[in-house]
């Protein structure tokens, strides 16, 4: 059974990815409209219904954190899964993230410090900076105020069939971008 749903906002852009029960939950409270479900039925003693697999939220006010929490895929999003160093989109099994100032040299693990990388490059600068190293960054880490929409998926893994009326990764399949 597949366990993510697509969870778009009033104006049916995406908002993000929450598990199905959650969207039976929200669905059953009148928060949500199913839009796609997949095949699989949830059999319940009195009901059966199909699995949600595309939702959109009935209200018009999506809540908005205002801060972006520091994570290895947020960090990665932000970069574009785009080794900052050699400038390679990689698929994120492929990435790791890179302290510019390292650890042993009192850097800290914080937006402003910690770049995406491959392996190849991460092993390539080890302990040391950047320059020291004769590698240049294509972008200085920024604390970012907002990201692009990426559920947590991996750019590789297949995008549900049902939702690709409404999702459209720009992180997959693009190589014309510097």
């Amino acid at each position: 059974m597949s366990t993510r749903t697509l969870m778009l906002t009033p104006w049916m852009t995406p908002h993000r990815v929450i598990s199905w029960q959650r969207a039976v939950v929200l669905s059953h409270l009148g928060k949500v409209e199913v839009l796609e479900e997949y095949d699989e039925p949830i059999a319940a003693p009195s009901i059966t219904i199909r699995t949600p697999a595309v939702v959109r939220l009935t209200k018009g006010s999506v809540s908005k954190k205002h801060k972006i929490r520091f994570s290895r895929v947020n960090v990665f999003t932000r970069d574009g899964f785009r080794c900052q160093y050699c400038g390679v989109r990689k698929m994120m099994n492929a990435l790791n993230y890179d302290h510019v100032v390292p650890r042993v040299r009192g850097g800290k693990t914080v937006w402003e410090n910690i770049v995406t990388s491959c392996y190849a490059c991460n092993d390539r600068k080890g302990g040391r900076l950047p320059e020291e190293a004769g590698m240049t960054l294509l972008r200085k880490p920024f604390k970012p105020s907002s990201l692009p929409f990426a559920p947590m998926l991996d750019p590789g893994n297949d995008v549900p069939s049902m939702w690709r009326n409404y999702y459209i990764p720009a992180i997959e399949h693009r190589t014309d971008v510097a």
